[in-house]
């Protein structure tokens, strides 16, 4: 029996990454797989009063659960996947490579380069760290149709 391919998107509201997650769901169809969307919180780097600071860190956490939800909800109505979602808090580059360590089957890290300027901090970081798992990088000026014709 074929073992199904699991695809990995960071999904943030560039994008870069609804690309990359269109070229993930493609590839899922195909291999008969499935698509993981990580959803990052960024570190809060400044220290407030508890409540303040508890505040923020919950509306940052409440923003990257309804995007990643908006962006399975257009997965399932576009290809009838449905992925599994999660959020996760803290340095962006630990929190995909903690996912990766606990999700060994993952077969590929799919991340979306920006179109213009430096690809983007999370591929210029796996670019040079050892994964688990293959990294596949889309060019961040490729059209949705150009992504369709390619995946």
């Amino acid at each position: 029996m074929p073992h199904n391919r699991i695809y990995l998107v960071i999904m943030d509201e560039t994008a870069e990454a609804r690309l990359a997650l269109r070229f993930a769901a493609r590839r899922a169809v195909r291999t008969g797989g499935t698509v993981h969307i990580l959803a990052l919180v960024p570190q809060q780097d400044f220290s407030l009063f508890s409540g303040v600071q508890a505040t923020i860190e919950g509306e940052a956490r409440d923003r990257a659960e309804v995007l990643a939800t908006t962006a399975a909800s257009g997965l399932v109505s576009e290809s009838g996947l449905h992925p599994v979602i999660a959020v996760r808090s803290g340095d962006g580059p630990k929190a995909v490579r903690d996912y990766l360590t606990e999700h060994p089957e993952i077969a590929a890290l799919v991340l979306g380069a920006a179109p213009e300027g430096g690809p983007g901090p999370l591929v210029m970081h796996f670019i040079s760290d050892q994964l688990p798992c293959p990294l596949m990088i889309v060019p961040g000026s490729l059209t949705e149709a150009d992504l369709d014709r390619l995946s």
